[in-house]
């Protein structure tokens, strides 16, 4: 009888060993998908009718968000199970994000967008001599 339950515990875990490496291989080949399958994880005609002061702040918030993703990736990484928490928690919006930022990329190319000059800061009138505006003398 003790021969038996120790052949369970070693099939059991042999099984479980198995699992964990068909996970882990599994994941491993969603960690190597191309830039060519990640606009398959987004809407083709989304950005079709987008003008160039759309695209501008569209294209900016998906570089921030990327990076963001890439940054919280990168950090789960270091955990003790940290590559099966990347992959199961920001893979999926991170190969969609990259997707919308292809083609947000290639309609601003078709667009032929040039990036916007950023407007210079307006410093507001300085005050009167004396310290007080005109509005304020008034108002004695």
């Amino acid at each position: 009888m003790p021969n038996s339950l120790s052949h369970r515990r070693l099939v059991s875990c042999s099984l479980a060993a198995l699992a964990l490496f068909a996970l882990g291989a599994g994941l491993s080949g969603c960690a190597g998908m191309s830039d060519t399958i990640a606009p398959a994880f987004a809407d083709p005609a989304k950005y079709d009718l987008y003008d160039c002061k759309q695209l501008e702040p569209e294209r900016k918030s998906l570089a921030t968000r990327t990076a963001e993703l890439q940054g919280l990736m990168t950090k789960a990484e270091t955990g003790v199970a940290g590559p099966v928490v990347a992959e199961l928690a920001y893979r999926n919006e991170y190969i969609a994000l990259r997707g919308q930022s292809k083609l947000a990329d290639e309609a601003w190319q078709k667009n032929r967008c040039q990036e916007s000059k950023p407007e210079a800061p307006t410093t507001a009138a300085a005050p009167a001599k004396g310290g007080r505006s005109k509005a304020s003398r008034a108002a004695n």
